[in-house]
């Protein structure tokens, strides 16, 4: 969350429209490159499970953008039957590699001759190729262009088909399917407001999956952290290649074989991570806004969804109840401690759940105890002199926490353990990390933070008190006024310490304008962000590791909030990622815009996520973050958020209100959206402990299920929610029209169960209201649903399940259904169960240790089968019809899901 789009000016009370940003980008010259040697292998030592080879420089250096590095080593392992693992590295083991901290590698315990991968090698000019041995299919080929590796610039191209199908290597608001020809991915994490197209954002996920059709997927994953420019291209000269740039770090790459698409994810998950799993409660609708004044404000918005009849189950604050933006603190009179103790409360006996927001930036003041408790214990990042550097947030003039500093955890969790205190303070249910890039106010390496100062606070009229309570909340909750902010900022400053730093890895580098550029379009490696020359506590250098940092701070909060609640699953939403992040936080896509192409966008970047970078708790901000939110696209975008993983309406302090009840047609739109995304919570939490087992996405791009069928290849505005729903929403401005493209498969409209036999083909439909979003049943599946929604997810518990069968074209379907208590981590009883139809008998089977909690139901009411038209209900079944091909067939039960069960149509 930032300014953005819109930056309020106390002083005069107006409005500065800051338009989105331009990107240029720097060229780099490569002319030379050309001329450079490459290396040469010798000492090759090849065993069942890898091989080993010195690289030596094969010609005089080139020294493009810097030193060439005269002696690399070649390092590769078979390290199990779908993983190939390549690491090119210099001999010194002096250049920068990614912290086993940050990443924990896999184990290694394959065979060159059961791998489905084979690697060969030419020793000079030294290259190599990754094949699939099924097929001979070459993945990888670097024979095209000679490696280049030098202090702080390497090169290493590999060719590809024509046309290829390429996706990941986010994070980005680019198309799905990436383009190929002058395409350029930058990964440098940077504040990036209205999400810029072809350029970098928040996070940094170097995988990509190429999708070749019948002849398989493939995953390719370079484990380096530095900043990168991936150009992809297709050139007379050079063919269709893609190509990384790199200003440091060493090639080290993992080779996910597939074949599958799915079977890549699942691969790609085994290197960085499987997800953790999260609380039930976070599938629940979540509402936030900065500019909520004061805490009645706050109870008011909880208490108009009330009033409307829509379900909230989260209520969010962002910065504004924090006393001038400081971390662990809260306004005295907007926000004081009594009244934020009353609301979380009042909304615990409501069984709703409050989330607060944390930045980085420490206010560097004296009399602000989480920075003096922090700089006694040596925990902020270091200017050269030794005294802690600073920059420019929220706050005014900050130090920023070392999260590799030895007491940083401690420090951290100590201002948990005070300000979140259950008894004493805030009783949070989750926490939101923003601003973690980091972002700096300051944009340059001139920039004096003092200078900066602090994002203004807005004053705010006093609210009038009208006389009405605040449906819910007890008597005390009365508007309040304003108060002067800006004369309590002047506070002194801890003097400078004298003191040195440290380095590690290569010394003497260009820390902030290396030879050759990173296109960013915040500009170079240190603007607005934390110096790249500053060292980590450890000895490396924000250089190298600047884009984890936010990743660093996430799971550091991870940890934090599982020594306050030990037994309780964590939620923790980060804007900034790196590869792995998802072990263990979830993400949001940050400062998105309120309309209609950021409305698209959002889909592009959860397929990206969900089913390639495996994070799948993420989403968009529904409505839009920056400007003011139109009501039919706000409309379109309740419905299309439902079928999201996250689920949470955002916006920005200068926006407009736009939570669901303002309008009457996103009201009706976010009632229809939340009473059917709560009917499918068990279905969707469900995908989710698959995806934290085994990798298996939640949320499936079409081609994951169809990878054969060359149509769905670029499809990005369609998904299947889980493995059984086709989601697909109008996308079109102001339109009541959408073209489906329908598999060769059998399909069930979601709303009326009409039977849909799909051609390959696209259908076009018209008069979707705004209440409506087309979903469809794909055939061969078996979804559990609750019987009814509820106002919050555990009155959802309460209901019982409906099973729905929908038969494929040979008649058979399958499901599964996963159940426990949803919230703690070491679970004492889960069940895991397995559904089947094959036409004749359907059977319920599986684990079933899971009882349910007091109150909850664990019983199916009924069994639905779509499709069966008058074969007949059988035993004590109810045909019905709905519309010609809409025949179905219900058996009622009770049955309990304690133990197997099946019956006979």
């Amino acid at each position: 969350m930032w300014l953005s789009s819109l930056l309020v000016l106390v002083a005069s009370s107006t409005v500065l429209a800051i338009p989105a940003p331009t990107i240029t980008r720097r060229q780099n010259s490569s002319s030379d490159l050309g001329s450079c040697p490459g290396y040469a292998a010798s000492n090759v030592v090849k065993t069942d499970s890898s091989l080993t080879a010195d690289l030596t420089l094969a010609g005089s250096a080139c020294n493009v953008y810097s030193d060439d590095l005269q002696d690399l080593k070649l390092l590769v392992e078979y390290q199990s039957d779908q993983r190939l693992h390549v690491k090119v590295y210099d001999a010194g083991l002096n250049v920068f590699q990614v912290q086993e901290s940050i990443i924990p590698r896999p184990k290694s315990g394959g065979s060159s001759s059961s791998a489905a991968l084979q690697f060969d090698l030419v020793e000079k000019p030294f290259s190599f190729t990754v094949k699939r041995k099924e097929n001979g299919e070459v993945l990888f080929d670097t024979s095209a262009a000679q490696l280049v590796f030098e202090t702080q610039y390497v090169r290493l191209r590999t060719k590809l088909p024509d046309n290829p199908n390429l996706y990941g290597l986010g994070e980005h608001s680019d198309s799905f399917r990436l383009t190929t020809q002058n395409y350029q991915r930058v990964l440098w994490n940077t504040e990036s407001p209205n999400l810029p197209k072809n350029t970098n954002l928040y996070g940094t996920h170097p995988v990509y999956f190429d999708h070749r059709g019948d002849k398989g997927t493939h995953g390719v994953f370079l484990l380096n952290s530095n900043g990168m420019n991936v150009n992809i291209n297709n050139t007379a000269e050079d063919g269709q290649y893609l190509e990384y740039n790199t200003v440091g770090g060493i090639i080290d790459l993992y080779f996910l074989a597939g074949k599958q698409p799915a079977d890549v994810s699942s691969q790609y998950a085994e290197v960085v991570g499987h997800s953790a799993m999260f609380p039930y409660w976070t599938f629940g609708f979540h509402q936030c806004k900065y500019g909520y004044w004061d805490v009645n404000m706050v109870a008011e918005v909880v208490g108009n969804y009330s009033t409307a009849g829509i379900p909230l189950e989260v209520m969010w604050t962002d910065i504004d109840y924090m006393d001038l933006r400081q971390d662990f603190t809260e306004d005295p009179e907007r926000f004081d401690l009594h009244k934020m103790r009353e609301l979380v409360d009042t909304l615990h006996s409501r069984d709703q759940r409050y989330v607060l927001i944390l930045d980085p930036g420490i206010h560097y003041i004296t009399n602000y105890t989480t920075y003096t408790s922090g700089h006694e214990q040596g925990v902020f990042l270091k200017a050269a002199d030794g005294s802690d550097w600073l920059g420019s947030q929220w706050a005014g003039v900050v130090a920023w926490p070392d999260w590799f500093a030895q007491n940083t955890q401690q420090w951290w969790s100590d201002q948990f353990s005070t300000f979140y205190n259950a008894d004493t303070g805030i009783d949070i249910d989750g926490i939101w990390v923003d601003m973690n890039e980091a972002s700096n106010f300051c944009d340059s390496t001139t920039c004096n933070p003092y200078n900066k100062g602090g994002a203004p606070i807005p004053t705010h009229p006093p609210r009038p008190n009208t006389g009405r309570p605040i449906p819910g909340f007890p008597a005390d909750f009365q508007p309040s006024g304003t108060r002067d902010v800006e004369a309590r900022r002047a506070e002194p400053l801890y003097p400078r310490q004298s003191g040195t730093g440290s380095s590690k890895g290569l010394p003497n580098r260009e820390w902030f304008f290396p030879k050759y550029h990173i296109n960013s379009h915040n500009g170079d490696l240190p603007d607005f962000t934390i110096f790249t020359n500053l060292s980590n506590a450890d000895g490396t250098m924000q250089y190298d590791t600047h884009n984890f940092y936010g990743h660093m701070m996430a799971h550091t909060t991870q940890a934090t909030m599982l020594t306050r609640r030990p037994e309780l699953r964590p939620f923790v939403l980060t804007r900034s990622t790196f590869a792995g992040s998802g072990r263990k936080v979830t993400h949001w896509f940050g400062d998105n815009a309120s309309d209609w192409e950021h409305y698209r966008v959002s889909i592009r970047q959860m397929l990206a996520f969900v089913s390639m970078h495996q994070m799948p708790m993420v989403g968009s901000d529904v409505c839009g973050f920056n400007g003011d939110a139109d009501e039919f696209m706000c409309a379109r975008w309740a419905l299309l958020g439902a079928f999201q993983p996250f689920y949470r309406n955002h916006a920005e302090l200068s926006s407009r209100q736009q939570e669901f009840y303002q309008w009457p047609r996103v009201a009706e739109a976010g009632k229809k959206a939340i009473d059917t995304r709560y009917k499918l919570m068990d279905y969707a939490y469900t995908a989710l402990y698959y995806q934290t087992t085994d990798g298996t996405p939640m949320i499936n791009p079409v081609f994951f299920l169809y990878p054969n069928d060359e149509n769905t290849f670029g499809i990005q505005e369609q998904w299947f929610y889980g493995d059984a729903l086709l989601v697909s929403p109008v996308t079109t401005d102001y339109s009541d029209t959408v073209t489906i493209y329908f598999p060769e498969d059998t399909f069930y409209d979601y709303w009326t169960y009409e039977k849909v036999v799909g051609q390959g083909q696209n259908v076009t439909r018209s008069g979707v209201q705004y209440n409506e979003i087309p979903v469809h049943i794909r055939g061969g599946t078996i979804i559990p649903q609750r019987a009814n929604s509820a106002n919050t997810t555990k009155l959802l518990r309460q209901q019982d399940f409906v099973i729905l069968v929908a038969p494929g074209s040979d008649g058979n379907a399958k499901g599964r259904l996963y159940l426990d208590d949803g919230e703690s981590i070491e679970q004492p009883a889960i069940s895991e169960i397995a559904f089947a139809w094959d036409g004749k008998t359907f059977s319920c089977t599986g684990s079933f240790a899971y009882g349910g909690a007091q109150g909850e139901s664990i019983t199916v009411d009924k069994v639905i089968f779509l499709g069966l038209g008058s074969s007949g209900a059988g035993g004590n079944g109810t045909q019905t019809g709905n519309g010609t091909q809409a025949g179905t067939v219900e058996k009622q039960g009770p049955w309990k899901l304690d133990g197997e069960f099946s019956f006979t149509l």
